[in-house]
C-alpha cells in the first residue's frame, strides 16, 4: 500500500481498492514491467505527497506527464533539473512575467509552488515515453476526477486553474460556490499564444487575498 503520510491517505486507500484500480493497477504493472513508463513509479503521486488536502489552496490541471527522459517527477509542468525548460513551461514564465512580474528562471522545477499548497496535478499521471496520452482512458482520469471531488468539498477557499481542454472537462466537478475556476488554452505553444494574457497568477492572488489567505509566491529562484 502506498502510504503519502498526509492527509491524502485515507482517500488513497479507499480509491486503490475499487475495481477501476485495481484493473489500472495490473496495466501499470505491465507497463512498468515491460515499457519505458514516465515519471518513476515512486513519484507518481508526488503532487498528493507534497500539497496535502487540508494545505492545497490552487490547483493547476494539467494533461499527462512529459514524455522525455529525466523530466517529469509528478508534478504537472514541473521538470527535473538539469532538464531544459519545456516549452509549455517556457510560456507559463513568460505569462508570470507579464503578469506579476517574475523574473524567468533558468529551470523548470516547481517543487516551490507545491510546497505553498499548489497542487500540481494531471489528468493521466503516467505516460509511457514517447507517447503522448498514451495511459489515457485507462482509469487515471476516474482517479484524478475523485481528487477533484476531495477538493471540491473542502470548506476553505481554493483557486482552479485550468488550462486546456482536458483540464476544462473537470471545471463541471467544481460545484462549490466558495472557490475560483479559471481557464485558459494550454500554454503549449501549439495553441498559438492563446494562453498569453489569462492573467491567472494575479487573479488567484486577489481572490486568495481577499479571503484572508496567503498569497502564492510564484518566483521560482534560479539554481
Amino acid at each position: 500500500m502506498i502510504t503519502l503520510h498526509n492527509d491524502w491517505d485515507n482517500f488513497l486507500a479507499e480509491e486503490m481498492a475499487k475495481p477501476y484500480y485495481l484493473q489500472l493497477r495490473e496495466f501499470l504493472k505491465h507497463e512498468y514491467r515491460t515499457q519505458t513508463t514516465y515519471p518513476h513509479m515512486n513519484d507518481i503521486f508526488n503532487a498528493l505527497r507534497y500539497s496535502s488536502l487540508a494545505e492545497t489552496r490552487v490547483v493547476i490541471l494539467g494533461q499527462d506527464p512529459y514524455i522525455n527522459p529525466g523530466e517529469a517527477h509528478g508534478l504537472s509542468f514541473s521538470v527535473k533539473p538539469p532538464s531544459k525548460i519545456p516549452p509549455s513551461l517556457r510560456n507559463i514564465f513568460k505569462e508570470l512575467a507579464d503578469d506579476v512580474g517574475c523574473a524567468i528562471p533558468n529551470n523548470g522545477h516547481l517543487v516551490k509552488w507545491a510546497q505553498q499548497g499548489i497542487l500540481l496535478l494531471n489528468t493521466v499521471l503516467t505516460v509511457r515515453s514517447g507517447v503522448s496520452k498514451s495511459h489515457a482512458n485507462r482509469g487515471w482520469e476516474q482517479f484524478t476526477t475523485a481528487v477533484i471531488e476531495q477538493v471540491n468539498a473542502k470548506s476553505s477557499p481554493v483557486v482552479f486553474l485550468l488550462w486546456g481542454n482536458d483540464a476544462k472537462r473537470k471545471a463541471e466537478l467544481v460545484t462549490n460556490p466558495q472557490h475560483l475556476v479559471l481557464q485558459a488554452a494550454h500554454p503549449s505553444p501549439l495553441a498559438g499564444g492563446a494562453f498569453f494574457g489569462c492573467k491567472h497568477f494575479s487573479k488567484a492572488n486577489a481572490f486568495l487575498t481577499e479571503r484572508g489567505l496567503e498569497p502564492i509566491d510564484w518566483q521560482i529562484e534560479n539554481i
